[in-house]
């Protein structure tokens, strides 16, 4: 009975100190997915051929340690565990265009389930701003839709959270980390 609590209180312990593992996270799938998320974004947009997206690369970052081991190691990020995102953007939209863009791309994730996190809409003295992110409740995968008028640019990052990657993973030589627009296929 005592090695039962013994053992117990070990487990209990190590769990208050490392806080919830990090789930294993695949980077090659990981990047797929990311770009996959783009392709349809992208596609959902239904811009006419001459708003054409930028190419972008899977990058990864930084993600902490948790539970009470956080507090001996403030700010000091993990190695093997990393979080990753891939930024693209789209140039010279006009706000009605982007508009038309960002409702299309929410109606299609409002459809397949995702949760709304934050809304983007502000508009100052001397700037507008249009804007959401969404979040996909099944994975925490995240969606953030910007556009503001003084660069009339549409900004895409599609996110995942943070996974423990494999020992042998070398972000500078990752050749899966490329992103390129296919064509739209609803382009006008």
């Amino acid at each position: 009975m005592m090695v039962a609590l013994l053992v117990g209180a070990v487990v209990a312990g190590n769990a208050v100190w490392n806080g919830a593992p990090y789930p294993s996270a695949d980077p090659d799938t990981v990047a797929q997915r990311l770009k996959s998320r783009s392709d349809e974004v992208y596609d959902d947009f239904a811009l006419p051929e001459k708003y054409a997206a930028g190419s972008g690369r899977v990058s990864t970052g930084a993600c902490y340690y948790r539970g009470l081991r956080g507090l001996a190691h403030i700010d000091e990020a993990r190695s093997d565990v990393r979080s990753f995102g891939l930024d693209w953007s789209l140039p010279g939209v006009p706000e009605a265009t982007a508009r038309d863009a960002q409702r299309s791309v929410r109606q299609r994730l409002v459809r397949k389930g995702w949760k709304l996190t934050h809304e983007g809409d502000r508009a100052g003295a001397t700037f507008r701003e249009l804007g959401f992110r969404f979040e996909n409740p099944a994975g925490g995968d995240q969606v953030d839709v910007r556009w503001n008028d003084s660069t009339t640019t549409l900004f895409i990052s599609v996110y995942a959270p943070c996974g423990q990657v494999p020992d042998e993973f070398v972000e500078y030589e990752w050749s899966e980390a490329d992103w390129h627009p296919k064509e739209p296929s609803a382009g006008l």
